[in-house]
């Protein structure tokens, strides 16, 4: 398996960080978890709790864009090394951008969530960068 199919795995794996602190948040919670309705018992949540909802759902949302970005850098015959990189890259992104989530620091955290956006935004055009 090739470096930047492995990063897929990792960024889809990276989803989940943050539900460990989601889930000690709202376990704690006044009645404890509530399996029947989990998304309405976090959308009353604040400070860390919502910080690591917010952060779990951007995952989602980041996720299939890098997906097919490195589908297509491999499909269209973009540089190895260079998606390789970029692939790394994103996946170091997106772990600082949930530690940066979580510890409340929403500049850093925008400034890293770029960082993954322009190493998506570079696979996409790595077969015509060469």
């Amino acid at each position: 398996m090739t470096t930047p199919f492995v990063c897929v795995l990792l960024a889809f794996l990276l989803i989940y960080l943050p539900k460990l602190p989601l889930s000690v948040v709202m376990a704690r919670q006044p009645g404890g978890y509530d399996n029947k309705q989990p998304r309405q018992q976090q959308a009353k949540l604040e400070g860390l709790g919502a910080r690591a909802a917010a952060a779990h759902y951007n995952g989602f949302e980041a996720f299939p864009a890098f997906a097919a970005a490195v589908l297509v850098a491999h499909l269209a015959g973009g540089n190895d090394y260079r998606s390789s990189v970029l692939s790394v890259a994103f996946v170091v992104a997106r772990t600082l951008y949930v530690a940066a989530y979580l510890a409340d620091q929403d500049y850093l955290r925008s400034a890293i969530w770029g960082i993954g956006f322009l190493c998506t935004v570079a696979l996409f055009c790595l077969p015509w960068l060469g």
